[in-house]
């Protein structure tokens, strides 16, 4: 996956978590525990596309510094 296409989907689920906090401040008791296995699972999404991104973002800066070392041969 690129990048871009993970800056994008970690962007949409930012948001997400955003508006469940928002919405689990204005629910009623009874909303709040099934908002809150919502929030949960999105945070957990969020977490693991931000250390996808932060995972290629390395890989890609090695494969830049350690580049040149590729035309021997």
């Amino acid at each position: 996956m690129s990048i871009k296409a993970l800056a994008l989907d970690l962007y949409r689920a930012h948001k997400v978590v955003g508006e469940l906090r928002k919405t689990l401040e204005k629910a009623s008791a009874d909303e709040q525990e099934l908002l809150k296995n919502e929030l949960k699972k999105a945070e957990n999404e969020y977490r693991i596309l931000r250390n996808m991104l932060d995972g290629e973002k390395d890989t890609a800066s090695s494969r830049k510094r350690f580049s040149r070392f590729s035309s021997f041969g």
